[in-house]
C-alpha cells in the first residue's frame, strides 16, 4: 500500500462507473487502476497486486464469476462483487465461491466507502488483536490469516476465516445470524441472513469438526462453535 491507504482494481465495462468510483476512491486516499473486461482484469491483476478488487458480475469475455474463480485459485485477496438488482442467484453463488462482500448497483458512493474501508480493516493483519487459537487438529492463527487443520493448511477467503475466528473465540456461545453479520461484517448488513449460511456452510466442507469440536446449528437461533 505504498503512498496510499490501499491499492484498488475496479473491474466493470461501464466506464462511467468506474470514473465515478474511482473519483470517490482518490478522494479518500486511495490508488486504483480499471478493467473494462474480465481478460484484462485478471492481467492487470498480476501486475498491478491490488489490496482489494471491486468485480462486476456482467463483464465480456469472462465474466465476474469466472474471474473470481481465478482470483481464489491462488489468491486470498478480498473481493467485493457489484451486482445490478435482483441477481439473487449470482450474489449466493459469488459469496459461495468466496467473495468477500456484494453491494448491489445502484448505490451510494458513501456506502461503497463504507464497505472497500470494512473489508480492508478487517483483512489488514497488522491490527492488535494478535492471537493463535488451538483445538485438537484445528489451529486458527490470526496473524497470518491461517488454518491448519489435521496438519495440513487450509485455504480459505478473509470473510470465511474472519467467521472461523470469531466462533472459535467464543466457544460454545450462541449467535444469532443478525449477530454475525454485524460482529463479523462489521456493519448494518442489509438483513440477509444467506451470507451468513453460505460461509458456514463452506466452512464445514473444509472443518468437518474434531473429536472435541464442531460448529453447530442451534435450530431456530443461529450457530455456535461448541467445544466438549
Amino acid at each position: 500500500m505504498e503512498g496510499s491507504i490501499g491499492k484498488i482494481l475496479i473491474v466493470d465495462d461501464d466506464e462511467n462507473i468506474c470514473e465515478v468510483i474511482k473519483m470517490y476512491l482518490e478522494s479518500s486516499g486511495y490508488t486504483t487502476k480499471l478493467a473494462y473486461d474480465g481478460k484484462t482484469a485478471e492481467e492487470v491483476f498480476l501486475t498491478y497486486k491490488p489490496d482489494l478488487v471491486l468485480l462486476d458480475i456482467m463483464l465480456p469475455h469472462i465474466d465476474g464469476i469466472d474471474v473470481l474463480k481465478w482470483i481464489r485459485k491462488d489468491y486470498e485477496t478480498p473481493v467485493i462483487m457489484l451486482t445490478a438488482k435482483g441477481e439473487t442467484f449470482d450474489k449466493v453463488l459469488g459469496l459461495e465461491l468466496g467473495a468477500d462482500d456484494y453491494i448491489v448497483k445502484p448505490f451510494e458512493p458513501k456506502e461503497l466507502l463504507a464497505r472497500v474501508k470494512a473489508v480492508l480493516r478487517r483483512y489488514n493483519s497488522d491490527n492488535t488483536n494478535k492471537e493463535i487459537i488451538s483445538f485438537e487438529d484445528l489451529v486458527i492463527d490470526i496473524n497470518s490469516y491461517s488454518v491448519v487443520y489435521k496438519g495440513n493448511e487450509i485455504k480459505m477467503p478473509p470473510k470465511e476465516f474472519e467467521l472461523l475466528y470469531y466462533l472459535a473465540n467464543n466457544k460454545n456461545r450462541v449467535f444469532t445470524r443478525e449477530q454475525l453479520l454485524c460482529e463479523v461484517w462489521g456493519y448494518d448488513y442489509p438483513g440477509d441472513s444467506r451470507t451468513v449460511d453460505v460461509h458456514v456452510k463452506r466452512l464445514r466442507e473444509k472443518l468437518p469438526g474434531g473429536s472435541n469440536w464442531q460448529i453447530e446449528t442451534v435450530w431456530g437461533v443461529g450457530y455456535k462453535f461448541e467445544v466438549k
